[in-house]
């Protein structure tokens, strides 16, 4: 009887520690590390090493969401974007949280260094702390330029997943670190002007709020050309082929298209389709990544040759 009473409330409980982790945020993160891990190896990433990446990688990111919310809980109260989240409803302490960042962030770190290799380990610790302290404490309450300072912390997922399968970090890792450092300040940004009203509530200086909407739309399409650009390189340096460069093409063009309708049209819509656009854009790049990568295999199978 007690049993069948207490288990909808440890479900509850259950999926408010995992909204604390951010998990649409994560996955996205978790899906370039394991195309990174693919991108390393001109074969197919061994399974050991591909889970227990995949999971760490994972953990520890969940972590570092877990002390961005812990830290910004008051600020997330202040804005109609986050204030549902579970620590500003007041559904989970904040000793819960700390408890729980350190719970899954240890056991990520454990696998980390004794299921795949420590250069993995270390990379992943250093992007838990440029994430959770440098950008989220540092630098986000203070300059408006904390989505580039801080993008370097988001751009690192890929070069995780290259650690994990080589042992190293390689110009072709750095690559794609390049790429996701140009995206992160468009695709915040985008986000950061639709919801200005709520930033400047809570105080947070972000780039519209500091500088004025029509700079950082002029910003925005600045980074996209600059991501464009960074988006060629890896068929440049044969890192990648054709394939890879048609559909980066493709998503480059519709993405100056939104950057560009965002200088002509101060429509807020714009804005916001924008940012969901550039999700879109990153994890279809990731993707012709991929299947670029595995082309000529996939070819050949279909084919018969």
């Amino acid at each position: 009887m007690s049993t069948a009473l207490t288990l909808p409330g440890l479900g509850s409980r259950l999926q408010q520690f995992y909204r604390l982790t951010k998990p649409r945020v994560v996955a996205l993160i978790v899906f370039t590390a394991v195309i990174g891990m693919f991108l390393a190896t001109p074969g197919w990433v061994p399974l050991q090493p591909l889970l227990a990446a995949t999971v760490g990688i994972a953990l520890v990111a969940g972590a570092a969401a877990v002390i961005n919310c812990l830290v910004e809980q008051k600020l997330d109260a202040l804005m109609a974007r986050t204030r549902a989240r579970p620590l500003p409803m007041g559904q989970l302490t904040s000793v819960q949280a700390l408890m729980f960042a350190g719970l899954i962030g240890g056991v990520g770190l454990w696998m980390l260094h004794a299921l795949v290799n420590p250069l993995t380990m270390w990379l992943t610790f250093a992007t838990f702390v440029g994430y959770a302290v440098i950008y989220t404490v540092l630098l986000k309450p203070a300059t408006p330029q904390n989505i580039v300072i801080g993008g370097a912390s988001g751009a690192m997922p890929p070069v995780l997943g290259w650690a994990a399968v080589t042992g190293e970090v390689s110009h072709e890792a750095l690559l794609l670190f390049l790429i996701i450092f140009a995206w992160t300040p468009p695709h915040f940004w985008a986000l950061a002007i639709y919801r200005r009203a709520e930033y400047a509530k809570a105080q947070i200086p972000m780039l519209p709020i500091t500088h004025g909407v029509e700079y950082t739309r002029l910003q925005i399409l600045l980074y996209t050309v600059i991501l464009t650009i960074c988006t060629v390189l890896p068929y440049v340096t044969y890192m990648s082929g054709v394939v890879y460069l048609i559909g980066a093409l493709a998503l480059d063009a519709v993405f100056l298209y939104y950057a560009i309708a965002m200088l002509r049209d101060d429509n807020d819509i714009i804005a916001w389709k924008t940012f969901k656009y550039s999700i879109v854009y990153l994890t279809g790049l990731f993707f012709f990544f991929f299947l670029d990568h595995y082309w000529n295999g996939l070819v050949g199978f279909l084919t018969g040759a």
